[in-house]
């Protein structure tokens, strides 16, 4: 009579063993899964609340300032040295770009206006798409909503992809790689392009009588000085913005709107996120055709130089996937994954509680001198009254940001 019984508990217990084992199982992954969305959370706040402050104060959101911003949160989260080997190199080659990019106007190529309008046309069905955009939104008095909105989301063209980044770094730290190195691989096939086909942008086409209608008008109207101006009087920073992006004012390009890489990079950081975040990756895709809306009706860009910009992010980003043995091995000792390993001081301790690293002295003080003879050239450079788009620059720039990288990779060896 008893024995039934106690089999049947029995059963029954090895049976709910069997079905809670899974759940048991599975509850590393399911907290890892939910740690990362509270992280995408938090440095989506993070990053949209210190983007949201620069602007309302009248400060440039440039790649400086958001290194500042990122290095504060990975101190707090006990990555500082880290970050700085990692994250200081690649703005340095950002910066570098940037730099060279400045001078890809001054080689003589021909400035390509008159073809690119047509295309443009070709895709707008006689009218240039601006003109499309304007002709709907754009009002004929008052103050336009639609550009200053477009006029923010043009100031965020480095906050997102560099806050993918900052995310990938965190939790996937060898696509992080990937991802730089297919932005770079971007940028550089950006720039041989400015260098070979420079490209007018709308506003600049309408400023040189390309773009006039049959009363002599131009037909579309450059929208960011207007989005920007109204944004300044509602905000009270009376037109007087902050830029701290010293490189871009050096030697800013007004002939490179083709590929336009305000599109390729919202879209190079929408491939990487879905490859690291899966679903909640889509959501920049949303971004993304905002961006592109932005650009064509500010009049910034065409749409062929936005659809040039997903064309060479996409590639950056299957060479990059897709790249040989060789290459795939340069990026795993480069980024020396044991030096990422948790230490004493838990998943996030990072290097800063990690007793396998430590700080290579030479090549810091290496780093740190060649940096600051470069740094000295600058300033003797300016104080001779030098040009501050004079080539002679480019040099001492280039010694500073070289220099600055090697320091940064020496506070962290193993």
């Amino acid at each position: 009579m008893t024995g039934r019984p106690l089999r049947s508990v029995e059963g029954a217990g090895r049976a709910a063993r069997l079905v809670a084992g899974p759940d048991v199982a599975s509850e590393p992954a399911a907290l890892g899964a939910r740690n990362d969305r509270l992280l995408l959370i938090a440095v989506a706040l993070y990053v949209s609340i210190l983007s949201g402050l620069m602007i309302a104060r009248g400060i440039g959101v440039t790649p400086d300032v958001l290194l500042v911003g990122f290095g504060l949160a990975a101190v707090v989260l006990g990555r500082g040295r880290l970050f700085f080997r990692d994250w200081v190199p690649f703005i340095a080659l950002f910066f570098a770009y940037e730099l060279m990019r400045g001078y890809a106007d001054d080689f003589g190529m021909t400035i390509h206006i008159a073809d690119v309008i047509a295309v443009d046309r070709m895709i707008g069905l006689g009218r240039l798409p601006t003109q499309w955009l304007q002709g709907w939104f754009h009002p004929a008095s008052g103050p336009d909503l639609v550009a200053v909105g477009a006029t923010i989301v043009y100031f965020l063209h480095f906050p997102l992809p560099l806050a993918v980044g900052f995310l990938l770094w965190l939790r996937r730290r060898a696509l992080f790689y990937d991802f730089v190195a297919a932005l770079i691989v971007l940028c550089i096939a950006g720039f041989v392009t400015f260098l070979f086909v420079p490209v007018a942008p709308p506003w600049y086409a309408a400023q040189h009588g390309f773009l006039n209608g049959p009363d002599g008008r131009p037909l579309i109207q450059y929208l960011k000085p207007v989005g920007f101006d109204q944004l300044a009087s509602w905000l009270g920073f009376n037109g007087h913005y902050l830029y701290t992006y010293t490189f871009y004012e050096v030697g800013p390009n007004p002939v490179a709107a083709f590929p336009s890489l305000h599109a390729g990079f919202p879209f190079l950081a929408f491939l990487f996120a879905v490859r690291g975040f899966g679903r909640a990756g889509w959501l920049l895709l949303g971004y993304f055709a905002l961006v592109v809306f932005s650009i064509v009706y500010l009049g910034d860009h065409y749409v062929i130089d936005a659809l040039a910009g997903v064309a060479y992010a996409g590639a950056a980003y299957a060479l990059v996937a897709h790249a040989p043995g060789w290459f795939r091995g340069f990026l795993a000792r480069l980024r020396d994954d044991a030096l990422a390993e948790p230490g004493p001081r838990g998943p996030l301790g990072g290097v800063s509680g990690a007793p396998r690293s430590r700080v290579a002295w030479r090549t810091l003080a290496f780093g740190l001198v060649v940096a600051a003879v470069g740094g000295s050239s600058v300033a003797l450079l300016a104080w001779h009254g030098t040009p501050a788009g004079s080539f002679l620059y480019l040099l001492p720039a280039c010694l500073v940001l070289g220099g600055v990288s090697v320091a940064a990779v020496g506070l962290v060896r193993r």
